[in-house]
Order: C-alpha cells, then sequence, then structure tokens
C-alpha cells in the first residue's frame, strides 16, 4: 500500500515515477518508514520489564544526550535532537541501555515533542516506583525550518517532571545542573 502510495505523490507532484532515479523509490521510502516508524512494533513497557535490578543505591541516576529521530505527525517531516533523562528510586535500577531503548520506541512513532516527553517519563516512573523522573528533550523540526516560518537554528525544549522532580526544587535544580541546563 505503501508503495502504490508513494507512486501516487511523484505522480501528484509532476515526476514520472518510471524514470531511472525513481523506480525503486517507493520501495525505498517504505523500508524507510518501516524503520523511521518501527516504534510502534516496540513495547516501552515491556523493554523495562526485564532490565530492572536491586541495588543498594538511592541517588539520582541520569542518562542524558541520548539522540533520537522521530517524525511530526502534522507534517511527517522529521525532528531530531536529544533527550535527558532522570530518575530517583530506592534499591531498584534499570539496565542503562533500556532507557535509551525506551526514548526510541516513543521517538519512532508519528509524534508530536511534548506527548512524546510524557510518555518517557511515565514509562520509566511506573516499573520501579521511582521516587521522582525527570525528562527533558530538545529538538529542532524541519517542518519549522522547511517550511513555515523557516527558523533554522530554533531548539524546541519540552520537559516533564513527576515526583520529587517536581515537587522538590533542589532535586529538579540537581537534575537541571547535571544535564547542563
Amino acid at each position: 500500500m505503501i508503495d502504490e502510495s508513494i507512486r501516487s505523490i511523484l505522480t501528484a507532484v509532476g515526476e514520472n515515477p518510471d524514470r531511472e532515479g525513481l523506480i525503486d523509490t517507493p520501495r525505498r521510502v517504505r523500508k524507510a518508514y518501516e524503520h523511521i516508524l518501527g516504534g510502534y512494533q516496540i513495547s516501552p513497557e515491556e523493554l523495562l520489564r526485564n532490565a530492572i535490578f536491586t541495588e543498594d543505591v538511592n541517588h539520582m541516576i541520569i542518562v542524558r544526550d541520548i539522540e533520537i529521530y522521530s517524525m511530526c505527525e502534522h507534517h511527517m517531516l522529521p525532528f531530531f535532537g536529544k533527550v535527558h533523562i532522570g530518575y530517583i528510586s530506592e534499591n531498584r535500577v534499570y539496565g542503562v541501555s533500556k532507557l535509551a531503548r525506551v526514548a526510541d520506541a516513543f521517538a519512532r512513532r508519528l509524534q508530536v515533542q511534548e506527548r512524546m516527553t510524557q510518555q518517557i517519563a511515565d514509562t520509566i516512573m511506573a516499573p520501579i516506583g521511582a521516587e521522582g523522573v525527570g525528562v527533558v528533550v530538545e529538538a529542532k523540526h524541519l517542518c519549522m525550518m522547511m517550511r513555515g516560518v523557516g527558523k533554522q537554528n530554533s531548539v524546541m525544549t519540552t520537559s516533564a517532571m513527576l515526583g520529587s522532580f517536581r515537587e522538590d526544587q533542589k532535586v529538579r535544580d540537581e537534575f537541571l545542573r547535571l544535564i547542563g541546563k
């Protein structure tokens, strides 16, 4: 279905989908979308369920500068940037790579940055009963850079603070300082 739709788009914009440079474009776009939008096939909750470990800790754990690529659901153009995740949990931790995988699972969907930020935070909070979670996402949106206002250097920042990250100014300040904000 995607292949036929891409052929139709090529024709609608005035291209010949049968010319040499475009003949394989529908297949290539389908394969690219299968990867770019592959987050629908991943359960972020399941990623975490199998990666919870008991450790004698009760301090902030942060993974910062997680690169993400996503697709704006309004224009189906990419946005890209970095996710910073912090959490505090008593005696339970996640395998470190799983935080990046959760961010990627939500990014690889049609998204708006605001919702994605909240989804990441909510997903990390629940399984270990975290005392608090902080998520900050900084991204550049091609829908804003390539069309409309055409602002090349604009960066959108969103945050979701849960539990102690929301309620305790010192915890929030420590998190923001450690991620360089």
